[in-house]
């Protein structure tokens, strides 16, 4: 079935199909008599013990420490790729999505922080709203298949990567606590290995893996976020080494194809069937208006899109420039409004910022998550649906040759 799917709508959309399905089930084991059995699975002890190391965390934890490593890996991966030959390495074509990002990660935070000022507890989860889901966003855009301009891919694209990378710098500065200087040490020496191995020229996985599992498990023994260690791991796989046979191989771009089906197909559904599980029956208009759900809802249906266009606009002022062709203030705003799909990355951030706190206020985070993302994604699909060119076989709608506000 899966085949097929991605047969008939590609890769990209049948991610975003994927999810969204794998979010329905959640729901619906949450809301049902499933739910025992649903929550029992979720809490289900698993432990892995190494002579005197051992681990022992419920499944959700595996899912959210383990998993979503290497779905960071993937991410680290993504991101130095761009830094060598992408659009990262060309600063100039950089400055648009970078401010966009950056307007797209302070404005939902400022919404959010502005409803929750009188709360230091709800004031954690600041962050949750500034996040974009890359794939669902990515995968969303995919279903309109030919109409989507490169110029707008690549602009979605670059703004997701950005948006992942800031996310990453603000789990390891604002969701980390009670360090252990002798596993943060351990880390660092991983990191001097690698090192090492890169500088060695090493073309073989295996080395680069095998010390990536020792960093994960002493920065979640270290109190840091493990899944950095995938981001960490990432940066230090060469893009051309040579192997043991004299051969230039691509170890970087390998790993790129090797992870990505497993992390689109597997990973992130898995995330999302874990996560998305938000009991909604008892759902009424004082669970709806909590500052929590509020400041992510709106967060992520106003903040994004105004802090993404604020950004573009800004950063056409500094260059002197146009919007690059192919791209629009309307479509702008359309693909503003996915990027405000925050669902995997929120919900990851909400698990942080609202670990130890009550069950209520994790499940207000949910709330508002599912609700900010789902919002955003309806009206992102509409406008993309207006502005986009038609297809040029489609006799009854002429193909739109560009916008009046481009």
């Amino acid at each position: 079935m899966l085949k097929t799917l991605r047969q008939r709508v590609g890769d990209e959309a049948a991610t975003g199909v994927l999810l969204m399905l794998a979010a329905l089930f959640a729901l619906l084991a949450a809301n049902t008599p499933l739910s025992t059995w649903y929550n029992l699975l979720l809490d289900m002890p698993v432990a892995v013990r190494v002579g005197p190391l051992e681990i022992d965390k419920p499944l959700l934890l595996w899912i959210n420490d383990g998993l979503m490593a290497v779905f960071f890996f993937l991410v680290g991966l993504e991101l130095k790729k761009e830094v060598l030959d992408g659009q990262l390495s060309r600063p100039a074509s950089a400055v648009l999505p970078i401010l966009a990002a950056v307007g797209g990660v302070a404005v939902p935070a400022l919404v959010y922080l502005s409803l929750n000022m009188d709360n230091a507890l709800y004031q954690r989860g600041w962050a949750i709203p500034t996040a974009t889901d890359i794939a669902f966003s990515i995968g969303l855009l995919a279903l309109f298949g030919s109409r989507v301009p490169p110029a707008l891919r690549i602009f979605l694209l670059t703004l997701a990567v950005f948006d992942d990378l800031i996310a990453i710098i603000v789990i390891a500065l604002f969701y980390t606590d009670n360090l252990s200087m002798i596993a943060l040490a351990i880390s660092g020496a991983c990191c001097l290995w690698l090192w090492r191995l890169n500088r060695a020229n090493t073309a073989e996985i295996a080395p680069y893996l095998l010390v990536g599992v020792v960093m994960w498990v002493a920065l979640l023994k270290s109190g840091v976020h493990a899944t950095l260690a995938g981001v960490v791991l990432a940066f230090f796989i060469p893009a051309k080494a040579t192997n043991y046979e004299g051969k230039t191989v691509e170890p970087l771009n390998s790993l790129m194809h090797d992870l990505e089906n497993a992390v689109r197909f597997g990973i992130l559904p898995v995330f999302a069937l874990a996560n998305a599980g938000v009991y909604v029956l008892a759902m009424d208009i004082q669970s709806v208006m909590h500052p929590v759900t509020l400041g992510i809802t709106l967060g992520l249906i106003v903040g994004k899109p105004v802090g993404i266009a604020a950004g573009s606009l800004l950063s056409l002022l500094i260059t002197r420039s146009r919007l690059p062709e192919g791209l629009s203030w309307s479509t702008l705003s359309a693909v503003a409004l996915l990027a405000g799909i925050g669902f995997t990355m929120s919900l990851f951030i909400a698990g942080l910022a609202f670990e130890t706190a009550a069950t209520q206020k994790h499940f207000d985070a949910r709330l508002g998550i599912l609700l900010g993302s789902l919002v955003s994604g309806i009206l992102g699909l509409m406008l993309l649906n207006r502005f986009l060119p038609r297809r040029a076989s489609d006799p009854e709608t002429p193909a739109r040759t560009g916008d009046p506000d481009q």
